[in-house]
């Protein structure tokens, strides 16, 4: 069904049931579900978080600079993409990290051409460094990077299998919405994503699902037609 998708990770996925760093469990299952999707001829490009490392905006609380705290930010999802790229090398699976601010030999500078074309050879794209600009998500990030290079939707990994009235995980009578528009999400406050991704989503006609990560297959059966999640869309 999709040719070509955006991957959004948060970095608390990858921290699995540890306090903070990475999960070497959950990172080896992250990949295999990833290579079987690609090889089944998705394009997979991946923006993935780095608050299981630092959260800039959380440290400006402790008293870091703003612009400081992003930049920590957007070195700590270096670091993630780094570990998804070897773990993706590992089973076998041709993988690029290309970063948003130059750090070669880390990564190669990223530019949509570039990444088109490693998504064209076979490769699992891996962008890292967010938008590369401090007050800007990865959520923006991937909004971007998915807009950029084309891609036929995002798809946003979580912890919960979509989008509910409420946070199921407090709330145990939320509802879940099987579909809901950009605009109906809008008034109805739900959040999904920062402003600024959701109207660069909203604005290019990217469709977004929101759907559990942690579930072996969701991957690639979304993909694959099935009704995983929930969409929004226009």
């Amino acid at each position: 069904m999709y040719k070509r998708i955006l991957l959004k990770l948060s970095g608390e996925a990858l921290q699995g049931s540890n306090n903070c760093g990475i999960d070497e469990n959950v990172l080896s299952r992250y990949a295999e579900d990833i290579k079987i999707a690609s090889q089944n001829g998705t394009q997979i490009a991946i923006v993935v978080g780095g608050g299981n490392i630092f959260r800039g905006l959380r440290g400006t609380q402790r008293g870091f600079d703003r612009i400081k705290g992003d930049q920590m930010g957007m070195l700590a999802t270096v670091i993630n993409s780094i570990a998804i790229q070897s773990a993706l090398i590992s089973i076998c699976q041709k993988a690029k990290v290309l970063t948003s601010i130059r750090m070669e030999p880390v990564g190669e500078y990223y530019s949509y051409d570039k990444a088109i074309e490693y998504m064209n050879a076979g490769n699992v794209v891996i962008i890292a460094g967010g938008t590369g600009n401090p007050f800007f998500t990865t959520d923006s990030a991937a909004a971007l990077r998915a807009v950029e290079t084309k891609c036929d939707v995002l798809l946003k990994g979580t912890r919960v299998n979509g989008i509910y009235t409420a946070d199921p995980e407090i709330d145990k009578s939320a509802t879940k919405f099987d579909t809901v528009t950009f605009d109906e999400a809008y008034s109805k406050n739900l959040k999904i994503m920062d402003l600024t991704a959701f109207t660069l989503c909203r604005e290019n006609n990217l469709p977004v699902i929101v759907f559990d990560i942690n579930e072996k297959g969701n991957l690639s059966k979304i993909i694959n037609g099935e009704k995983i999640g929930t969409t929004v869309k226009n």
